[in-house]
């Protein structure tokens, strides 16, 4: 996030500050009549092996221009500060330490890795992902230097333990509050509690990815890769994690994972936890919160992924309301292809109501669902996570399939289940419009086995915008209670990837000036700025992007240690006077094909930069100098 060095963000963007200068030379942003007019940023050159340190760190390269009404320019060079690094000893705020990051099972004790036994430690992620930055109404925190502002951050899983074993899925996801200082003349964030959050009130996290800060100011959370209740119970990924969590590997649920869990930060820095049962099993990458405070867009990171939207029966509170799936009619199926949008009503429900099916029903209650032909025509043929099943509903489960077995039954009722890894989602309120990185454009969006959907394939991937309106109704006829539709989807030409052939002399199988496999999205008003975060192999290193909508410039901020993801990306336009934007990453050194050129230099480098592997940082961007 951005401290600006110094210089307030928020003033600069007024025109003004609370100083009494009276200066009213042109450019001095406390001359009352100067306004603020517009934002870009420097594009910083991709890190190459002519240095390789930095290729092997969090590099940033990068500066934001503020233009003034007067024709001034700011420019403020852009840095990066971390609150620290997973598997660090940070203040649990009770005069002792708290490992960050750290996995805890539903006693609320440390989960262990025992994998060496010479070397036994608690689990730690190496993977923090969707992060929320806020301030409450609230008394002043203990221990604060300052003023108090709090983080809610995430993390996605663990990438092995020690021993080099797999244990993606296998922990339960930690969440946890960060309390931290704002020094009121620099900006600068500084970590002063860390509090694990306890979710055994909601059974446990499921792969906890990206994440939102909601209009009422608390932290949306998600469960992503929903485990496929018809085999989840026989699989050793999700009974190991049903192991780690309840000590039993039979006792976890599979219709517990795959909702929406929301983070109420309290006064004194701890978090309280629930689930919305009602907003659909899916692959729940992030949610976006129109400005109504009750529609809500949701990403579907999955293989025959749909787009779903839900429109809540009250502002502010996500436990009752309509779902809905959109129906791509498409227009266009050159590159990543465009189309219309209809929305078929999936049904109303309670949070409460499919917490209790939930609780009570198995898979074989729902649907008869089989992978194979069963030469019987009351079983209709869909496509579920890239393969070809054969559902039909049982009598009277239409809710709890609506519900609890979302893609299938969207698949059944219509929807057009064919997108392929749809991640983040974000809003351009001005212009009434919204933003889906499309990962990856390949498989159930290319091959034709999706009524009405086949585009042209591109491993590098896509931002697609969708243009929203009210006054729209469903397949039914009947009226959405939402003025914030989405009624089109295309891709926006800058920010469609280009793979290359061959490689670079780097590796790079996708161009590097232009985005690669896009994930997490995030906007901000007052900068007009879509930032984007990546998560590619396409790439040696992972960039975050900022791309101006007005000017149509694309411009690389940030790049990721070598191999890692860009995650964490929030954009915050004022606290207390402050813009920040907020850059984690995960899985350093996840090594793939594409780093073939350059590991034999950089691996001893990440290894020793981040815990032979195992660590990862949380952090912000800064401004480090004001310059001409």
């Amino acid at each position: 996030m951005l401290p600006l060095g110094g210089v307030s963000m928020a003033a600069l963007l007024a025109g003004c500050n609370s100083s009494d200068d009276d200066d009213d030379t042109p450019g001095n942003p406390n001359n009352p009549t100067v306004t603020f007019k517009s934002a870009s940023f420097t594009s910083m050159a991709a890190p190459s092996l002519a240095n390789p340190e930095l290729m092997a760190r969090t590099t940033v390269g990068s500066s934001m221009v503020l233009t003034f009404s007067d024709g001034s320019t700011r420019k403020i060079d852009l840095g990066y500060e971390p609150f620290f690094m997973t598997g660090d000893a940070v203040p649990d705020g009770k005069g002792g330490t708290i490992i960050a990051g750290g996995y805890f099972d539903n006693t609320g004790a440390p989960i262990m890795d025992n994998s060496v036994p010479a070397k036994a430690r608690a689990f730690f992620s190496n993977c923090p992902d969707g992060m929320s930055l806020l301030k409450l109404a609230a008394p002043k925190v203990p221990g604060v230097n300052g003023n108090t502002v709090f983080a809610v951050v995430q993390f996605e899983y663990q990438s092995m333990d020690q021993a080099g074993a797999d244990m993606y899925g296998r922990l339960p996801s930690p969440i946890a509050v960060l309390t931290l200082a704002q020094d009121p003349a620099t900006g600068k964030l500084s970590l002063v509690k860390y509090s694990n959050v306890d979710t055994s009130p909601v059974n446990g996290l499921w792969i906890t990815c990206g994440a939102s800060l909601s209009p009422w100011n608390t932290h949306l959370s998600s469960e992503e890769y929903e485990p496929d209740a018809t085999v989840a119970r026989t699989q050793a990924q999700f009974q190991a994690y049903s192991q780690n969590l309840f000590n039993d590997p039979n006792k976890a649920n599979p219709y517990h994972y795959g909702h929406m869990p929301e983070v109420t930060v309290n006064p004194d820095g701890t978090g309280s936890i629930k689930k919305h049962y009602c907003m659909g099993r899916i692959s729940h990458e992030l949610v976006q919160i129109m400005p109504d405070q009750r529609t809500a867009l949701m990403g579907d990171d999955a293989t025959n992924g749909g787009l779903f939207m839900f429109v809540a029966d009250r502002k502010a509170d996500l436990s009752s309301g309509t779902l809905y799936v959109a129906k791509w009619a498409q227009t266009s199926g050159t590159g990543p292809g465009a189309g219309t949008l209809t929305w078929i009503n999936l049904g109303h429900a309670t949070s409460a109501e499919v917490k209790e099916l939930a609780d009570q029903l198995t898979a074989p209650d729902i649907m008869d669902v089989r992978t194979a032909d069963p030469a019987d025509n009351t079983f209709t043929k869909i496509r579920f996570s890239g393969r070809d099943n054969w559902v039909k509903l049982m009598p009277g489960r239409r809710q709890a399939a609506a519900f609890l077995e979302t893609h299938r039954y969207a698949a059944l009722v219509g929807g057009t289940l064919g997108f392929t890894k749809m991640e983040g989602t974000t809003v351009n309120a001005k212009d009434k419009i919204a933003y889906s990185a499309m990962s990856r454009i390949e498989s159930s969006m290319i091959d034709g086995t999706v009524p009405g959907m086949k585009v042209q394939a591109n491993s590098a991937g896509a931002v697609y915008q969708l243009h929203m309106k009210a006054g729209q109704v469903d397949t039914n006829g009947q009226a959405i209670d939402s003025e914030w539709v989405p009624v089109d989807m295309a891709a926006v030409p800058e920010l469609v990837g280009a793979p290359i052939t061959p490689a670079d002399a780097l590796g790079n199988t996708h161009n590097a000036d232009k985005i690669s496999n896009p994930d997490n999205l995030k906007f901000s008003e007052k900068l007009r700025t879509l930032f984007v975060g990546e998560d590619s192999g396409g790439h040696v290193n992972n960039f975050l992007w900022a791309y101006n909508v007005d000017t149509k410039v694309l411009s690389r901020l940030l790049s990721c240690p070598v191999a890692a993801e860009s995650t964490g990306l929030q954009a915050v336009d004022e606290i207390n006077g402050w813009t920040y934007i907020t850059s984690n990453f995960q899985h350093a050194a996840d090594w793939g094909g594409v780093h073939a050129v350059v590991r034999p230099t950089l691996e001893p480098l990440v290894k020793a930069n981040y815990k032979d592997g195992f660590g990862a940082s949380v952090g912000y961007l800064t401004g480090v100098k004001i310059g001409a």
